[in-house]
């Protein structure tokens, strides 16, 4: 009997054909870092002080200066505190200045802020001073919403197959996060923002990518979608930059995603999940279609021979020895990466340089560090590249927590590094854990491990308010437990130039060494 990889041989295993669809894959996740972190642009702290109008009503002709003066105290600094005022009284205006005011009291009439300042999301619901902690929460809320996706469309990617959920993602991406732009209230935000997360599309792309390429380029689609979520941050320190109005901003990120409906025309469905599903006629036709495609032609019999397998169940990752030790150590791996990796991304507004040179320098940053992953992968294999991976990005993040917070030049050099081996290490995880669970409960494994991850970026943002106590706990959090998690990465085995398992039945993937290619053959 010839396992599936014997037809993505016949058909070309990375031809015209699938680089189009890894071109297609690409541009959701191009626009899905905008949603990702979008909103740490859109709450950018600005100066604000407590509305003290009502010192207007003895005194109409006070400038600004002379009302903060008189009703807002000023801090150690000499500065004015922007969280608390001088308690309102009924004297007349020569009074208050003679005597002054002495009772102080939090604000209770809002806050008022530079009337230069454009609409964002801080203006906008005063999600300042008691407030503040709302900016966390509702990135957690986002967090809750990845985690949720991962739960609803893994298991429904195994049971009505990748194509329509992809479709379902991006219908529900465009629709909410257009709608986000327009919601009246902080809390209607935070609710669309879940409803956008939920619909994330990297664990289905990742489905598509290592099901249809061969195994010496199983490694390039994955990646190559992975770098476009790099470009896409980029793309956002320029998109946040030129538009401050927080709804236009908003918007911008979100139209495009409609451009994206024409996939229900042209995206196909994994042929090696409908020989899963006993649908052969339909992959054949599809994979005929591959071959026409890429120029090539399948044997007829080689087709006849592939085998259906018996479908799996989340049970049976849990069930079978093999599949519980990578399920569970995988599950580790992401947490602990997507700890890492969001606690960096999320913490841009505090290594104490410019947001916007900051969030440029980490998207490019990942171009190289996903890239760079071909060669690691390639050269020294799963395991060995994914554990010190996470070994490196905790290091960098302890070393943190000992540097002065007057020296940001260095803060923001070692944030980068950790960023380059975070991010090369999450491309790692989806690229080992692809291989590591068989076809007929890939996606399941998968969103288990994306389930873990997006637990993990629930509480990275939560683990950022610690810093009340001491600015070093969440960067010791941060890097304490990658280090945990890239030590148990070495007891999983290695997995390079292996075919992908189909069913469950194998304590390994099938071990059909594909001798590396020379160079030239790629082209």
């Amino acid at each position: 009997m010839s396992a599936f990889g014997d037809i993505i041989n016949a058909l070309g295993e990375f031809g015209l054909f699938q680089k189009w669809l890894v071109v297609l894959l690409s541009l959701p996740i191009f626009l899905t870092a905008f949603h990702m972190l979008g909103q740490l642009f859109m709450l950018v702290d600005v100066p604000h002080y407590c509305n003290t109008s009502w010192i207007r009503v003895v005194g109409p002709n006070l400038t600004e200066d002379e009302q903060l003066n008189l009703t807002v105290p000023r801090g150690a600094s000499g500065a004015y505190e922007q969280c608390s005022m001088y308690s309102p009284v009924d004297w007349d205006l020569d009074s208050i200045v003679a005597y002054g005011l002495n009772a102080t009291q939090k604000c209770s009439n809002g806050w008022v802020y530079p009337s230069t300042q454009t609409p964002s999301l801080l203006t906008e619901f005063d999600l300042v001073c008691d407030r503040k902690d709302l900016n966390d929460i509702s990135q957690a809320i986002y967090m809750l919403g990845l985690l949720l996706g991962a739960i609803i469309f893994g298991p429904l990617s195994d049971r009505i197959g990748r194509r329509p959920v992809i479709l379902i993602s991006i219908l529900i991406q465009g629709l909410f996060g257009l709608g986000t732009a327009f919601v009246p209230h902080f809390y209607v935000y935070m609710a669309f923002r879940c409803v956008v997360g939920a619909s994330g599309l990297l664990s289905a792309d990742l489905l598509f990518s290592t099901e249809w390429v061969g195994v010496s380029y199983r490694t390039h689609a994955v990646l190559i979608s992975h770098c476009c979520f790099a470009a896409g941050q980029m793309l956002l320190a320029g998109l946040s930059y030129g538009i401050r109005n927080w709804r236009l901003l908003e918007i911008a990120g979100s139209v495009p995603t409609f451009a994206l409906f024409f996939y229900f025309w042209v995206l196909p469905e994994s042929a090696r999940w409908l020989m899963t599903k006993g649908r052969v006629e339909e992959a054949k036709k599809i994979l005929q279609k591959a071959a026409s495609v890429n120029k090539r032609t399948i044997p007829p019999g080689l087709l006849e021979q592939v085998p259906t397998t018996k479908p799996g169940s989340t049970m049976d990752l849990f069930r079978k020895k093999h599949l519980r030790k990578v399920t569970l150590i995988m599950m580790c791996t992401w947490f602990v990466n997507s700890l890492v990796y969001y606690g960096l991304s999320l913490n841009v507004t505090n290594f104490g340089l410019d947001i916007y040179l900051t969030q440029l320098a980490f998207g490019a940053v990942e171009v190289p560090a996903r890239a760079s992953c071909i060669l690691f992968l390639q050269w020294f294999g799963r395991k060995k590249s994914q554990g010190v991976l996470l070994l490196l990005a905790g290091l960098v993040c302890l070393i943190i927590t000992g540097i002065p917070e007057d020296l940001p030049v260095l803060i923001t050099v070692l944030a980068v590094i950790g960023k380059f081996a975070s991010s090369a290490s999450f491309s790692t995880s989806y690229v080992y854990t692809a291989e590591l669970f068989p076809t007929v409960v890939r996606q399941t494994g998968v969103g288990l491990c994306s389930m873990s991850a997006r637990v993990a970026g629930i509480i990275a943002p939560l683990i950022r308010l610690l810093g009340h106590y001491h600015r070093a706990v969440p960067m010791a959090i941060f890097g304490s437990a990658p280090v945990v998690g890239g030590l148990l990465c070495f007891l999983l085995p290695e997995t390079r130039g292996t075919e992908l398992a189909d069913d469950t039945a194998a304590a390994v993937p099938q071990h059909r060494w594909v001798p590396r290619r020379p160079r030239c053959s790629c082209k």
